[in-house]
């Protein structure tokens, strides 16, 4: 990932229920990347987006 991606690794669980693995979150952009069980591409949302659908499992 490039410089202004900040890598991670956390699980979500979006608003259907079903649990994303956050890799990483765009500085630049403001924007979350995470990918999706059975999707190989990532998946990108803009952060405010990200933080109204997705709750952060422990």
């Amino acid at each position: 990932m490039g410089e202004q991606i900040a890598e991670l690794d956390r699980r979500y669980r979006d608003h259907y229920g079903k649990i994303v693995h956050v890799v990483g979150y765009d500085r630049q952009n403001e924007r979350v990347i995470y990918m999706r069980e059975g999707y190989e591409h990532e998946c990108v949302s803009p952060l405010w987006l990200f933080q109204t659908k997705f709750t952060r499992v422990s």
